[in-house]
């Protein structure tokens, strides 16, 4: 089952939001293999969803859903976790920042990457994805979004996930 191109919350949003939302929908839309796809930030909020009416809903999983557990809300804190646990490791090996994480599974794939802003994009795919082009979609996203997710910015998109509650 494709994941949904995600859709805009409210009229009154920014043009720099209506683009973000653009962007994640291009990324779903002509990536073949993501099942959803979550933008968090640093701080472990939800920013951006391919499903935002079930991540701002808190639907509960039923066999067969697609996203882990069915849900962007839980691919977001899977995504703000495992950007927490990395960074301690880079840190604890004089890594540097790190750039991007995989997580390879027999029945699936999680990508995430870091924003320039401290935010992350995550993507949950199918096991046969190919994997090189997600990473590809996935940097080209975090190019174009990396430079206007403002604090400004970060906030209205937060406001707009929690107003499709």
């Amino acid at each position: 089952m494709k994941a949904q191109a995600p859709t805009a919350h409210g009229q009154g949003l920014s043009t720099q939001a209506r683009n973000l939302h653009w962007l994640l929908s291009d990324l779903v839309d002509e990536v073949p293999g993501i099942h959803s796809v979550a933008v968090v930030s640093s701080d472990g909020l939800l920013l951006l969803s391919s499903d935002p009416e079930r991540a701002a809903a808190g639907t509960v999983a039923h066999a067969g859903d697609d996203g882990p557990q069915g849900s962007s809300a839980d691919l977001a804190t899977i995504v703000s976790g495992l950007g927490s646990l990395t960074n301690g490791a880079a840190q604890l090996m004089d890594g540097g920042s790190v750039k991007q994480t995989m997580v390879a599974m027999d029945e699936g794939s999680l990508f995430v990457m870091s924003i320039s802003d401290g935010s992350l994009l995550g993507v949950h795919a199918t096991p046969d994805c190919d994997m090189s082009t997600i990473a590809y979609h996935m940097a080209l996203f975090v190019g174009r979004a990396g430079h206007v997710l403002t604090p400004e910015l970060r906030t209205e998109l937060r406001k707009s996930m929690e107003s499709a509650q």
